[in-house]
């Protein structure tokens, strides 16, 4: 036990504490973190290419579906009814084509009676700052197109506003557009949220169209994997960092207690008091404790 007592240094005591907490955060947090992220997206992509290959359904099965499904995003459908009047309302912050732009959101009344919220949409900004003149969509009955997506919420601090003209908001959420809207909007069940419905290409009233994720599932993966390694290593390499000091240590005391060489036909001379023990010329290097 003698020989690890050093261990016991503030040095080595406060090493050892940040070794543990990193150990700690990598398993706990930050791998999970990455992991998860990693499962997130690569369920999303293949939501999105289920939907590619698949036809698209009524609108209708959805609400006749009973407890919302987080499996019903991307989803392809179809719905028919018409859009309502005055019902134009735009999200800021967005981006078309890397410049800033606008999503154009309308409400759209399907032949059942229900009201949905509908993305038509991309409009790129004017100078960058206000918005462009934005066609109303078509009057009549319509047949659309479109995938379902679920509502993004809301951000504290980002009120919806009235400007240029328009009532913006800064994110997607039936919720929040039915209040907006001062409609009775029903959120397609899609999640704990609720969804909306964002129109393909050349569906009438479109503008153009919000581009589909990559699928691709990104680094999260090997990050993941990485900072398991990282939780491992560090423990590792303490163990490390004890077993070669603690071999040090037997050099030094070997090196301490090992008597010098007599010449030959000299006499012996009484063995010299080392200058320093082991434990002083160790505390130059890790300080004396009190």
């Amino acid at each position: 036990m003698r020989r690890l007592a050093f261990l016991l240094r503030p040095s080595w005591l406060i090493l050892a504490v940040l070794v543990a907490g990193f150990a700690y955060l990598c398993f706990s947090v930050l791998a999970p973190w990455q992991l998860g992220k990693n499962t997130s997206t690569s369920h999303r992509n293949q939501l999105i290419a289920d939907s590619v290959r698949a036809d698209p359904v009524p609108l209708s099965s959805l609400f006749d579906g009973g407890k919302p499904d987080e499996h019903t995003e991307w989803r392809r459908v179809t719905a028919s009814g018409s859009y309502l009047p005055d019902s134009t309302v735009l999200v800021r912050l967005r981006h078309l084509d890397g410049a800033p732009g606008y999503a154009v959101l309308s409400a759209f009344k399907l032949d059942d009676g229900r009201i949905v919220l509908v993305d038509r949409g991309m409009v790129a900004a004017v100078d960058g700052v206000r918005p462009p003149p934005i066609a109303d969509p078509p009057a009549g009955t319509q047949q659309l197109t479109a995938r379902v997506r679920m509502s993004e919420g809301v951000t504290p601090g980002k009120d919806p506003s009235v400007q240029d003209g328009f009532r913006q908001v800064y994110s997607i959420d039936t919720t929040q557009e039915m209040t907006v809207l001062q409609l009775p909007l029903t959120p397609i069940p899609t999640g704990e949220r609720g969804g909306y419905l964002q129109l393909d290409e050349g569906q009438p009233g479109a503008f153009k169209p919000t581009p589909l994720p990559q699928l691709d599932a990104g680094p999260y993966l090997s990050y993941g994997l990485q900072w398991l390694a990282f939780g491992i290593m560090a423990p590792l390499g303490l163990g490390y960092f004890v077993y070669a000091e603690i071999r040090e240590r037997r050099k030094d005391k070997a090196a301490a207690t090992e008597p010098a060489p007599t010449p030959t036909g000299a006499q012996p001379e009484a063995p010299e008091k080392p200058a320093a023990t082991t434990e002083a010329r160790l505390a130059d290097r890790y300080g004396r404790s009190h």
